[in-house]
C-alpha cells in the first residue's frame, strides 16, 4: 500500500480509470446497432423512420399537439376529440407539484404597471405550518391579501422582470414575517418563477424542511458528516456535518484525491488501506485517520461502504465521518489537568512532611522542668484538616533561669512553609527575649519590632506571660484572645484592657504588662483563635462554647482537658489551624 500522498493518489486514480473504463466496453458492447448500419434490414429501417416522423420534435419548432397544431391557442384537439387549453392543463398539473405553487394573473394600474397579481390556481401544499395554502387563497391578490409579508422582499419587482422579460426566476431567498395570533412568525422561503403566456408561475418551499433541520442539528450535536463521492462522474456532495469538519466551503467538496493532500503523512498507508478495502467491496470499511485541516490535526473515524451495480462493481462510494477532536483535544486536557494535579499533590506531600517534621521540632508538647515549679501542662496542635499539619500556629511553656516560668501562645498569619517559617523565627526570638529577664510587656514590644522590620507585611498575634514563685501570672497581649481561667466549678476570660495591637501592625508600640494573681487548682487555658472561629458564626459564640467546655472539664488533670477540647474541635469543621496550652497551678 502506498506510504506517501503522490503514489496514493496514482493508486486511486488507477483504480478509477480501470473502472471507468471497463464499465465503458460493457457499455458499449451493449448499445444497439446504429440506424442504417449492416445486419438491420430495411422493414427496420422503415419502421424506425416512420415511428420517428409521428412523434413531436422539441427542435423543430414551437411544441405541437399530437394533432399537429399548436398549443398556443384554443383549439379541437383530433386526437383527444376536446378542447384543448393550456392553461387548463397547467392548472390541472399544480397538484402534483411537490412544492407550494400558485398561477399568478398581473394585476396592473392606471399607467400600466404592475402593482401586484391574483392567484389564478393554487396547490395544496403549504411551505410553512401557520401558511395557508394556495389554493384555498385562490382569487386573493398575492402582496395585498395573501402574502403581505413579501411586499418588502424584493419578490414583487422579481416577479414583474419574470413576466416582463421572460427570464425564469431561479432561487430568490425571502425572509418571509407576518404577524398571526398577535406573534410574529417568519420562515425562509426559497422562490422560482416562468413566464406563462401572460401570466406567472411561481414556486416556493422552505430554505430547509424540517427533516432537513433535524438532521442538521444532528450532525451537529454528534459531530458526524457523510459524503458521495461517484467514481465514474467524478461528481461529489457533501452534508453540512461534513463540509462543518473539515472547514470547507459548501461550494467545492472536496475529491478522494484533495483529501490525500490533508492527510497527516503518518496516516496516508491507513487511508489508503481503507479506500481499497471499500473499493473492493469490503463492507462497512472503518478506520481512525488524521487530516490537516486549517493548520489543525483533526482525528476523525471513517465508515465507508461501496455503491454496487448489478455487476457487483463500485461505481460510488459512500464515507461517513465522526469527528473526535473535541473529545481528543478534552481528554489531552484533562490528561494535563491530571498531570498539573498530581504535580501539586505531591508537591503538597512534601511540603506537608517537611512542615510535619519542622513542627516536631519546633513544638514539643511542654517541658518537664515545670513539675519543679509546682506546674503541669499540656498541650496540642490542631491543624484544621487531619493530613495537613502546616500553619503557623506556636506554643512555648518552659522553666527560666530567674526561676519563673514561661507561659506564650501566638499565631503567625498565613500557611504552609511560609507560615512555619515565620512561627519558628517569631517563637524563638520570644525564647531569647525571655531569658534576658525582661517583663512580658518589653519582650511583646521587642518581638513587635522584629516583625514590623520585616519585608514581608505580615502579621501576628502573641500572648507572652510569666508565673513565679509568687503565683502570679504577669502576661502581655499582642492582639491575641484572652486566656480562659477555670477556677472551681466556674470558667473565665482573664481582664484584657492593657491589650495592645497585633505584632507587626504598629511599629514602635509599647505594650503593658498586667498581673493577675492564680491560686493552687487553677487551669489557665491558653489557645489560638482557630478553636473558636466557625464560618457565618460570631467569634463571641465561640468564645462561650470554649468557656463552658472548659468549665465542664472541672477536676480534670490538664492532659484530659486538652483531649476532650481536641474532641470537642474535631467535631465541627474549620478554616484554621489552632493550638491549645493548658497549666494547672498544684
Amino acid at each position: 500500500m502506498p506510504s506517501d500522498v503522490a503514489s496514493l493518489k496514482a493508486f486511486i486514480e488507477r483504480e478509477i480509470a480501470t473502472l471507468r473504463a471497463d464499465v465503458r466496453r460493457t457499455a458499449e458492447a451493449a448499445l444497439p446497432v446504429a440506424v442504417g448500419s449492416p445486419g438491420r434490414s430495411a422493414d427496420e429501417r422503415a419502421r424506425t423512420t416512420s415511428a420517428g416522423s409521428a412523434v413531436a420534435r422539441s427542435g423543430d419548432g414551437p411544441p405541437q399537439c399530437p394533432c399537429g397544431q399548436g398549443t398556443g391557442a384554443p383549439h379541437t384537439c383530433v386526437d383527444a376529440g376536446e378542447d384543448h387549453d393550456p392553461m387548463r392543463c397547467v392548472c390541472s398539473t399544480l397538484p402534483a407539484i411537490p412544492v407550494s405553487a400558485a398561477l399568478l394573473t398581473p394585476v396592473r394600474d392606471a399607467s400600466g404597471e404592475v402593482e401586484d397579481f391574483v392567484i389564478q390556481a393554487g396547490n395544496h401544499i403549504r411551505s410553512a405550518e401557520w401558511l395557508v395554502s394556495p389554493d384555498r387563497q385562490v382569487g386573493q391578490r398575492f402582496f395585498a391579501s395573501a402574502r403581505p409579508g413579501a411586499v418588502v422582499s424584493g419578490l414583487r419587482s422579481a416577479l414583474r422582470d419574470v413576466l416582463v422579460t421572460g427570464r425564469s426566476l431561479n432561487g430568490l431567498v425571502v425572509d418571509y414575517t407576518e404577524e398571526r395570533y398577535g406573534r410574529l412568525k417568519r420562515v425562509q422561503l426559497v422562490h422560482y418563477a416562468a413566464s406563462c403566456g401572460d401570466r406567472v408561475l411561481t414556486t416556493w418551499r422552505p430554505v430547509r424542511s424540517r427533516s432537513e433541520l433535524l438532521t442538521i442539528d444532528a450532525q451537529h450535536l454528534a459531530s458526524v458528516g457523510w459524503g458521495r463521492w461517484d467514481l465514474l462522474s467524478g461528481g461529489v456532495s457533501w452534508s453540512e456535518g461534513l463540509q462543518r469538519i473539515f472547514r470547507t466551503d459548501p461550494a467545492p467538496p472536496w475529491s478522494l484525491l484533495e483529501l490525500c493532500d490533508h492527510l497527516v503523512p503518518a496516516d496516508v498507508g491507513p487511508f489508503g488501506e481503507f479506500i481499497a478495502s471499500v473499493l473492493a467491496g469490503e463492507e462497512p470499511a472503518w478506520t481512525r485517520i488524521r487530516f490537516l485541516v486549517l493548520g489543525e490535526v483533526r482525528t476523525v473515524d471513517l465508515l465507508g461502504r461501496p455503491v454496487a451495480g448489478t455487476d457487483g462493481r463500485p461505481w460510488a462510494l459512500q464515507i461517513v465521518a465522526r469527528d473526535l477532536t473535541p473529545q481528543i483535544r478534552s481528554r489531552r486536557r484533562l490528561v494535563e489537568k491530571q498531570a498539573e494535579a498530581e504535580q501539586l499533590r505531591q508537591q503538597a506531600t512534601a511540603e506537608r512532611h517537611v512542615a510535619s517534621a519542622l513542627r516536631e521540632a519546633l513544638l514539643p508538647t511542654y517541658s518537664e522542668g515545670l513539675a519543679e515549679l509546682g506546674l503541669t501542662a499540656a498541650a496540642a496542635y490542631l491543624p484544621a484538616e487531619p493530613d495537613a499539619a502546616v500553619g503557623g500556629d506556636w506554643y512555648k511553656c518552659r522553666p527560666l533561669p530567674n526561676g519563673r516560668a514561661l507561659v506564650a501562645i501566638g499565631d503567625a498569619s498565613g500557611h504552609g512553609l511560609d507560615a512555619v517559617a515565620r512561627m519558628a523565627q517569631q517563637r524563638y526570638a520570644m525564647a531569647g527575649l525571655a531569658h534576658s529577664g525582661a517583663c512580658a510587656g518589653d519582650i511583646t514590644t521587642w518581638l513587635n519590632q522584629l516583625v514590623c522590620s520585616e519585608p514581608v507585611a505580615a502579621t501576628a498575634t502573641a500572648a507572652v506571660g510569666h508565673i513565679g514563685e509568687d503565683r502570679v501570672l504577669s502576661w502581655a497581649c499582642a492582639g491575641h484572645p484572652a486566656p480562659l481561667l477555670l477556677r472551681g466549678g466556674r470558667a473565665f476570660a482573664l481582664p484584657v484592657e492593657h491589650r495592645g495591637p497585633l505584632l507587626g501592625a504598629l511599629p514602635g508600640h509599647a505594650y503593658e504588662t498586667a498581673d493577675f494573681r492564680l491560686e493552687t487548682g487553677d487551669v489557665l487555658l491558653l489557645y489560638t483563635d482557630g478553636v473558636v472561629e466557625r464560618r457565618g458564626q460570631d467569634i463571641a459564640e465561640g468564645i462561650g462554647a470554649l468557656t463552658r467546655a472548659l468549665a465542664g472539664s472541672r477536676g480534670l488533670p490538664p492532659q484530659r482537658i486538652i483531649d476532650r477540647l481536641t474532641e470537642e474541635y474535631e467535631r465541627t469543621i474549620h478554616d484554621d489551624d489552632a493550638c491549645l496550652l493548658a497549666v494547672e497551678v498544684d
